[in-house]
């Protein structure tokens, strides 16, 4: 099984075993993830993280996507999950996210598995350009971005689809050094 190594943080790719500690994750979350990814709700399910756990698995398979959780260094307490997806093989750039359960938060997950995902993405995907895209308003994922070594390039107008319709976002960009 693949694994990124991300400061004091494992990036694995997710197993069956995990599905218990991912849905209560979700569901301790709805504050701040909820929030801001139209997927989260309260009433999140182990089978709906079996089915994201399958996805994710198919979608590493096809070379579309590479979605990892994030676990403290022993690989088994789950911090939240991040990954590449949206690869775009024309001009070799993707998207980059992220998100960390409520209890972890503000301990240098995200930010290390920006990291360590954007070197994965610029060392074995050989992409030229990573995107990082976050709702305005949004301060804490775009304080991730910054403290990642983000470019803050613009606000576009519409650009990601939340629960209660379009919102405009930031689009930070890391390409390699």
């Amino acid at each position: 099984m693949m694994q990124l190594q991300a400061g004091d943080f494992l990036l694995r790719p997710f197993v069956a075993a995990d599905a218990p500690a991912f849905a209560a994750a979700i569901r301790e979350s709805m504050s701040s993830v909820g929030k801001w990814m139209p997927w989260a709700h309260a009433e999140y399910t182990e089978e709906q993280a079996l089915s994201w756990f399958a996805f994710c698995d198919a979608s590493r398979a096809e070379g579309s996507a590479h979605e990892f959780g994030i676990f403290q260094r022993d690989g088994v307490t789950l911090v939240g999950g991040g990954g590449l997806n949206k690869l775009n093989t024309v001009n070799s750039s993707c998207n980059l996210g992220y998100w960390v359960r409520e209890s972890a938060q503000r301990q240098g997950a995200a930010v290390a598995a920006t990291v360590a995902l954007a070197r994965y993405a610029f060392l074995h995907l050989n992409q030229v350009r990573v995107e990082i895209v976050v709702a305005d308003g949004n301060e804490p994922s775009a304080g991730v971005a910054r403290k990642a070594g983000a470019t803050h390039e613009c606000l576009a107008r519409n650009r990601l689809v939340l629960r209660d319709g379009p919102v405009a976002a930031h689009v930070f960009s890391l390409i390699p050094d």
